[in-house]
C-alpha cells in the first residue's frame, strides 16, 4: 500500500515570530525564492508532492503558484508539483490549462491541478467577480476546466463566462489528461460535487478531530458510486498544519508562536476568538488537527489518519504563520528521512 507523503504551503510572509519574539518579514522576493529552496529540499528528500497556494495579499507572497512550481521544475526530478489551490471561480479555465499544461512540459509530467472555491475572497473584486455568483462561477468553471482536459478542441456554452465555439486550446499535456482534484475545508457541497465528478478530493483539516472527516468522506464515496464512478480509484487525500522537531516539545515551543500570529490575525477578520495555549495544546494532542511533534509522534497521527480516512496522500501544511526559513527546511528534511520512513513500513505490507 502506497502512501504518498508531501508538504503544502501558502507561501505565508509577515513578521517572523520564535519563541525569542518577533522579527521584520522578509521581502516577498526573497519568501518566493525560499520557496523554491523548499521544493528542491523535498525532492532531494525523496518527498512525493508539493502543493503552493494562490493567495491576492500582504501576508502572503505567492499569487501566481504555477511560475513558482515552474522554477522549481527545472531543479527537481521527481516530486509531484500541485496548485494548493487554484481558485478556479475567479480565473479563467483556458488559462489555468495552459499554464498547468506547460509547468506539466517543463517538469516532464509532473504537473497537477488542485481547484476550490476559495476560502480567501479577495481575488473576486480584484478581478472584477460577484461573490453573489460564488457557486455558479464554480460548477460552470469546472465543467469548462475539465471539457479542456479531455478535449483539444472545445464547444462550449457559457452564461457566466462566454461560450467557446470549436475553438482550440494550446499547449497540450504531453501524455495524458492533467490529474484535477477538488480541495475542500470540509463542506458537503463540495464532497458531493467531487463525488458526483469522479475528482480525487483534498480535505484541508486543520481543526477539530480528523476523524470527523469519515463522514464527508462516506457521503463522497456514495454519491460517486451513485453516479457509476469506480469508488476504488478515487484517491483521497488531506493535509494538515504542522511542525516536527526533535522532540515534541522543542517542536511545540518553536511552532507555536507563528501559528498563534496567523491565527489572531485571520481572527480579527473573521470574529474568531483569539488563540491561545489550551487551543494549541488540544490541537496538538492525539484527537487534534495538529501534526506537531517529534518524528515519531507526527508519524503515529499520520497512520492512523490513514487507517481511519482510507486516505491515500498527506500533505504537512508547513509553516503557519513566518518562521525562520532554516527551521522550515529542517522540518522537511525529518518529514522525508524520519517520518517517511515508518509510515512507509507500517503500510509496506497493508
Amino acid at each position: 500500500m502506497k502512501i504518498e507523503i508531501g508538504l503544502t504551503s501558502f507561501a505565508d510572509n509577515g513578521d517572523i515570530y520564535t519563541e525569542q519574539g518577533k522579527q521584520d518579514a522578509i521581502s516577498n522576493a526573497q519568501r518566493i525564492r525560499n520557496i523554491i529552496e523548499e521544493i528542491e529540499t523535498a525532492d532531494r528528500n525523496g518527498l512525493d508532492v508539493y502543493g503552493l497556494g494562490e493567495h491576492h495579499r500582504p501576508d502572503y507572497a505567492v499569487s501566481d503558484p504555477v511560475t513558482v512550481l515552474a522554477a522549481a521544475a527545472r531543479n527537481t526530478k521527481h516530486i509531484k508539483l500541485t496548485s494548493a489551490v487554484t481558485v478556479l471561480s475567479s480565473d479563467d479555465p483556458v488559462r489555468v490549462y495552459e499554464r498547468f499544461s506547460t509547468l506539466d512540459a517543463v517538469s516532464n509530467g509532473r504537473a497537477e491541478i488542485m481547484v476550490g472555491r476559495g476560502s480567501f475572497i479577495e481575488s473576486f473584486p480584484l478581478f472584477g467577480y460577484n461573490l453573489d455568483d460564488y457557486e455558479q462561477l464554480f460548477n460552470e468553471k469546472i465543467d469548462l476546466l475539465l471539457k479542456i482536459n479531455q478535449h483539444e478542441i472545445v464547444n462550449w456554452k457559457g452564461h457566466l463566462r462566454p461560450s467557446i465555439d470549436n475553438l482550440g486550446v494550446y499547449p497540450r499535456a504531453e501524455h495524458n489528461a492533467l490529474p484535477i482534484s477538488i480541495a475542500t475545508g470540509g463542506t458537503p457541497e463540495s464532497s458531493l460535487k467531487a463525488g458526483a465528478l469522479g475528482l480525487p478530493i483534498t480535505y484541508a483539516i486543520i481543526g477539530g478531530d480528523p476523524k470527523r472527516f469519515r463522514r464527508n468522506i462516506d457521503m463522497y464515496q456514495s454519491i460517486a458510486e451513485s453516479y457509476g464512478h469506480k469508488v476504488d480509484d478515487l484517491k483521497i487525500a488531506t493535509h494538515s498544519w504542522g511542525y516536527i522537531a526533535d522532540t515534541d516539545e522543542q517542536a511545540k515551543r518553536e511552532f507555536f508562536p507563528s501559528v498563534k500570529a496567523s491565527h489572531d490575525i485571520l481572527a480579527q477578520e473573521r470574529g474568531w476568538p483569539p488563540y491561545d495555549q489550551n487551543s494549541f495544546e488540544r490541537e496538538a494532542g492525539p484527537h487534534g488537527a495538529l501534526y506537531v511533534g517529534s518524528p515519531e509522534t507526527v508519524a503515529q497521527k499520520i497512520i492512523e489518519t490513514v487507517e481511519t480516512l482510507g486516505i491515500t496522500r498527506f500533505m504537512l501544511h508547513t509553516p503557519v504563520g513566518s518562521m525562520p526559513h532554516e527551521r522550515t527546511i529542517r522540518t522537511i528534511e525529518l518529514l522525508a528521512n524520519r517520518v517517511k520512513p515508518i509510515v512507509n513500513k507500517y503500510f509496506e505490507n497493508k
